[in-house]
């Protein structure tokens, strides 16, 4: 059976037992950061990069929107765009460039999600009319693919 025992202070430790087990005792701080438990060591550092820390883009956000729209549309929870506007409190012609995200070529959809496009590239610029074809979206773009 493990037990765990948080002690605060003390050097990391490694115990072994007649029956051949180990021990590892490492001093560890438990603090709440944002109703999450963050782990803190010895030495002060934490984790450095954390993917529930950081903040989802705008551009990430009015993907998933797109895609959350496309599903109830397909679905038959809604009946059209000016549905879903009406539901969110937004304008159709907004709700229909959000799913116009939904056709973008996969390379482009994780360029976005790995916040990775060029910094000349807007929401506007993507949302607004693309092309379907995915090669005429990297000519567009300027996206080599």
């Amino acid at each position: 059976m493990s037990e765990i025992r948080i002690q605060k202070t003390g050097t990391p430790d490694v115990i072994a037992s007649s029956d051949g087990r180990l021990t590892l005792s490492v001093p560890i701080q438990i603090k709440r950061r944002s109703g999450r438990k963050l782990v803190t060591l010895p030495n002060g550092e934490t984790a450095k990069a954390r993917p529930w820390d950081a903040s989802a883009t705008p551009l990430q956000l009015a993907l998933a929107r797109g895609h959350r729209w496309l599903v109830m549309l397909e679905s038959g929870e809604v009946k059209s765009l000016r549905e879903i506007a009406a539901q969110e409190g937004v304008d159709s012609s907004y709700v229909s460039r959000m799913v116009n995200l939904t056709t973008l070529a996969p390379d482009i959809v994780a360029a976005i999600l790995d916040d990775a496009l060029p910094n000349h590239i807007t929401l506007f610029d993507i949302a607004v009319d693309p092309p379907v074809l995915w090669k005429g979206q990297w000519e567009r773009f300027k996206i080599v693919s």
